[in-house]
């Protein structure tokens, strides 16, 4: 019980009885209050709990299923997107983010948002931008991500839905237009991690084997490693106490 206090939300701890196999496809929600029914009905239960009222087995660790939480909450709450360049829930044009948290209750990782495009950087601006669309209304879902607590064990926080301020999209904006001049101008292999105050650029591959096609400073064609945005911690952090005083007020 101790463990849900680092989530900094309340926990709803009455069960419904699990339905053993229940794998079917749980439809879209047809609203946002409807949405967040689903998400307020997950909220205090472990990943083994919620896997279980499924009929979905859980790995032992992610070492092999990075993406399972993400993939176990898509389907339990309804998204639809698939593989598609959409917003998970298509129909509300929200995105479904997971936030591990460590065991002091703070983001304990950088957060994927997309991928960059190394090609067509100089053809898109920030208003055209799929890591805008990808931002623009986010459902996030806080869980436990301590590594000393089994995956099964591991509990989901309250979740919340945010919408970036101006403050916030204009740093945003800002840090996607510095990044991007850099990969415009052939520089994508140089960029680090260290670059973007709330958005940085990194690696987007399993190992430094993988490469994409990009362009040189020379505007030549060029194999490099694969690059993602990520938002910093710093940045979630800011978002986490903001969705944790909106539960307050609740």
């Amino acid at each position: 019980m101790g463990s849900l206090k680092t989530l900094g939300y309340h926990a709803c701890m009455t069960f419904d009885k699990p339905n053993e196999g229940m794998s079917s496809q749980i439809m879209p929600p047809s609203s946002l209050a409807e949405l967040m029914t689903r998400c307020d009905q997950i909220a205090g239960q472990t990943l083994g709990q919620v896997a279980k009222a499924h009929g979905l087995p859980v790995p032992d660790d992610l070492r092999r299923h990075k993406g399972w939480v993400g993939s176990l909450l898509e389907q339990v709450l309804g998204a639809d997107a698939g593989n598609r360049a959409e917003p998970d829930f298509m129909g509300l044009g929200v995105e479904l983010k997971t936030l591990p948290l460590n065991k002091h209750g703070l983001p304990k990782e950088s957060t994927y948002v997309c991928t960059v495009a190394l090609q067509t950087a100089g053809n898109i601006n920030w208003q055209q931008s799929w890591l805008r669309r990808k931002l623009a209304h986010v459902l996030w879902v806080p869980i436990e991500a301590d590594n000393t607590i089994p995956l099964n064990e591991r509990y989901i926080g309250q979740a919340w839905l945010w919408q970036p301020d101006a403050e916030q999209a204009r740093l945003l904006q800002q840090d996607w237009e510095e990044l991007m001049d850099r990969v415009v101008l052939g520089e994508q292999a140089e960029i680090t991690a260290h670059e973007g105050q709330y958005l940085q650029i990194r690696p987007k591959a399993a190992n430094s084997l993988v490469l994409a096609m990009g362009v040189s400073s020379e505007g030549l064609a060029q194999k490099i490693n694969p690059k993602g945005f990520y938002l910093r911690t710093a940045f979630t952090r800011l978002l986490l106490e903001q969705g944790r005083m909106s539960d307050e007020r609740k």
